[in-house]
């Protein structure tokens, strides 16, 4: 059989994408858009320390107060399982304690989850979460990675010493050593790799029913992945089978990593619905956002690269700390020690050691945010060549030339255990360099100063292990009118997979991309899928085991 000829609109040619319209027009359908019959809504009322002992000390108070359906606190979810950390580093022991969906007696940074208040109507529940008696018993805290590590610095949880979640090397230290024991020339360099928040257009929210029919709750929340958010508050949490929920996702305002979790509301809306028999639904504001979803990055690294009389790299020694927050989150672990695998970048340097640590601090769980890991990796070895270029007068195009990996070389193994396939370095950045009018750059700043502006003109190169991932799937259904449907197992954020699957399926088809529909984000219509996120590749696997109380 013969392939089907070129589409107008086929796959890789322009054409208006098939999500836009309805986006445009705000017709669009996301989780605070979804209101079922009988709704109750809720807030969560949260820590404004960073470290303390506390006591709800009247909740029949809020419980009395108009409108207020239910209050919960810690001690009424004690059945309840520890949101999980998914991830096992071979080899490396990971400090991981328990992850409630409510604090029980001590909070442990600002936004830590105190109660659960839900009301017929937003403004009641938040009154009755803003009467809840507390009575707070502060203690000392830790914010910061590099301070955490401090000999006398307060516990995160008393049972981790020295606040360590885990450590780990990749490389050869004592080939590194003996590189920097015979380096002409040795630049240092500490940096902080700050923390930071997306901010996504739609927040997180989740809307729960139950149907005690059938014993079954459908959470429609906003994520990166139903079929992953399901398995872990089924299996991890709320310890039903997966059979009993049933997750959709409707529209999705950008994810950043950070939808991809199961987070805290989802399974308190869960256990809320099932006990009053109604809908419930939270949807977070913008502050609590900041609050309540994990944050990104957040290192302090101290990188030192040794080079020879010519400015070739010789070793690269990098010290890696990475503050993990208060709890684990999901692949937290993961994000500072797949970065570490990416330390040399495009470099041909014959040593490197990179030693890696991650600690607790009395702030929001870190974890995969835009790159998890890579992006902070480029930052810490371009800055580093860019100091050793300025230390040794060279122009930053020329050190990167004469320590580009060179193509001959390929297949490449760095000294931190990547192989790269393919690649000239060299010629992306001449052609970049002709592109931006490098040559011409001093007269830019020039005429640019002489009219009372500063101009500057820098480079930078990346690299990141992307690729990989687990299985997936796609059915393909031919309607007897000749429609299709395409049912996929990724979520689109923002990407605009409709567009993308339905130009794969138009060119292979041969049909106009108009007759094709696709679905994604139920993990009712959709057998399973691994959603888009982070992928788990080569040095790190999955972790599937139930959690239990630290000391149990």
């Amino acid at each position: 059989m013969s392939a089907p000829l070129a589409m107008k609109f086929g796959f890789g040619q322009s054409l208006t994408r098939k999500e836009d319209d309805a986006l445009l027009r705000g017709t669009g359908g996301y989780v605070a858009d979804y209101s079922p019959e009988g709704t109750l809504h809720a807030v969560l009322l949260r820590s404004a320390h960073a470290h303390a002992k506390f006591r709800v000390t009247n909740a029949s108070k809020a419980r009395a107060m108009p409108g207020v359906a239910l209050v919960i606190t810690g001690a009424d979810v004690g059945s309840l399982g520890s949101l999980p950390c998914q991830v096992d580093i071979p080899g490396v022991k990971i400090a991981v304690p328990f992850y409630p969906v409510l604090a029980i007696d001590e909070v442990r940074h600002v936004g830590d989850a105190i109660a659960f208040v839900v009301a017929d109507t937003l403004d009641h529940a938040r009154d009755a979460a803003e009467a809840m008696e507390i009575d707070f018993t502060p203690l000392p805290h830790v914010i910061g990675a590099a301070a955490a590590i401090e000999q006398h610095a307060p516990l995160v949880w008393p049972q981790m010493r020295g606040n360590l979640v885990f450590e780990t090397a990749l490389g050869d230290a004592k080939a590194t050593a003996s590189a920097f024991a015979g380096a002409a020339h040795v630049t240092s360099l500490t940096l902080v790799n700050q923390r930071v928040v997306s901010n996504y257009l739609d927040t997180r929210g989740v809307v729960a029913e139950h149907d005690a029919g059938k014993d079954r709750t459908t959470l429609t929340l906003s994520s990166q992945g139903s079929h992953a958010v399901r398995d872990i508050l089924c299996r991890d949490v709320l310890k039903i089978d997966a059979s009993r929920m049933r997750v959709v996702t409707p529209d999705v305002g950008g994810g950043f990593g950070t939808k991809l979790f199961a987070y805290r509301e989802y399974a308190l809306a869960a256990f809320a619905a099932r006990r009053l028999g109604r809908p419930v639904k939270w949807v977070a504001d913008r502050s609590e956002h900041f609050l309540a979803d994990t944050h990104g990055r957040d290192n302090v690294t101290t990188a030192r690269l040794a080079l020879d009389r010519r400015g070739r790299f010789l070793a690269l020694d990098v010290d890696l700390i990475a503050d993990m927050g208060a709890y684990l989150s999901c692949y937290a672990p993961f994000i500072p020690f797949i970065g570490a695998g990416m330390s040399p970048g495009v470099y041909d340097i014959p040593a490197c050691h990179v030693r890696v640590r991650g600690v607790f601090t009395n702030t929001v769980p870190v974890d995969a945010y835009r790159g998890a890991g890579r992006p902070e990796a480029a930052y810490v070895i371009e800055r580093i060549v860019d100091a050793a270029a300025r230390e040794l007068g060279l122009a930053p195009d020329e050190i990167r030339g004469r320590n580009f990996i060179p193509p001959e070389a390929m297949p490449y193994k760095t000294a931190a255990g990547t192989v790269y396939d393919s690649g000239e370095f060299a010629a992306l950045m001449e052609e970049a360099m002709r592109s931006a009018d490098w040559a011409g750059a001093a007269s830019r700043k020039a005429a640019a100063r002489a009219s009372g502006r500063r101009r500057g003109i820098g480079m930078a190169t990346y690299v990141e292990a992307c690729g990989g991932g687990g299985e997936d799937m796609a059915e393909v259904r031919v309607e007897p009118a000749g429609n299709v449907t395409l049912l996929v197992g990724t979520q689109s954020n923002g990407q605009g997979h409709a567009t993308a699957y339905a130009q794969l399926a138009a060119d292979r088809l041969g049909i106009p991309i108009e007759r094709i529909r696709v679905h994604q984000g139920d993990t009712d219509r959709i057998p399973f899928g691994t959603g888009t996120g982070i992928a788990i590749p080569a040095g790190g696997r999955q972790r599937h085991s139930r959690r239990r109380r630290q000391g149990d």
